[in-house]
């Protein structure tokens, strides 16, 4: 299971003018929620964020919230719910957390990541296509795994390997469908021959009738009219 932790302080001023000020001050505004409990507003500094973001992968990971003000609770450990961009400059401007508990199971989804090479795809050229990219878990958050780790050395042309076939922790439970597919290898695409071959070969030109020429008539002209009768011999 991976840690993370963020300093956080209280923030008592909120509205839109006053995030204005809070971003222009290099803070980021956040809320955390939980169940039974009001939301707390709070305020992030926009450096350590960024570095934390950019050095972890954050969902799906316990980020402990130090407080400073907060006289009740020092630290609360939360899940991200949801990170707001900037639609133009795509800086972040809010963040939601979930606060947890420790001791009860939450519904997490998790990464798939590859290991190795398939033999379909070294040996027998096929590809290999991955079809479902996180996992959907439910366990107790000290139980989340950093991602599912699946070996495709073994995987052959034709085969695929399906949800049921994931192994995890003991204290995990698997929510997705049973028969989905995660992993394939696809055989190689036949190339479709071009549309001038037929079987192979040359499409021929078709073949150009000509009409008929029809003998002339005996006792016509060459245009084809009747020849002016000859005078009789007095």
């Amino acid at each position: 299971m991976e840690e993370l932790f963020l300093d956080a302080e209280i923030r008592e001023q909120v509205g839109r003018g006053k995030v204005k000020d809070l971003r222009d001050a290099g803070f980021v505004p956040a809320v955390v929620y939980a169940d039974g409990k009001s939301a707390l507003a709070l305020k992030l500094s926009h450096r350590q964020l960024i570095q934390l973001v950019h050095h972890h992968r954050i969902e799906g990971v316990i980020i402990n919230l130090n407080i400073k003000d907060d006289k009740k609770q020092k630290s609360r450990p939360c899940l991200i719910k949801e990170i707001q961009h900037d639609p133009v400059h795509g800086e972040i401007v809010h963040v939601d957390f979930n606060q947890i508990s420790l001791t009860k199971a939450i519904k997490v989804s998790i990464p798939v990541t590859v290991k190795g090479e398939a033999i379909g795809v070294k040996q027998e050229g096929g590809s290999l296509e991955h079809i479902l990219w996180e996992i959907e878990l439910e366990c107790l958050p000290t139980s989340i795994p950093k991602d599912i780790e699946i070996d495709v050395a073994n995987l052959k042309l034709g085969e695929s390997i399906h949800v049921k076939d994931i192994v995890v922790p003991q204290g995990v439970k698997i929510l997705n469908d049973p028969g989905a597919i995660v992993l394939t290898v696809a055989a190689p695409m036949k190339e479709e021959a071009p549309a001038e071959e037929v079987s192979g070969e040359a499409k021929l030109e078709p073949e150009v009738i000509k009409e008929k020429k029809e003998a002339p008539v005996e006792g016509a002209s060459e245009e084809g009219k009747p020849a002016k009768e000859e005078k009789k011999e007095k």
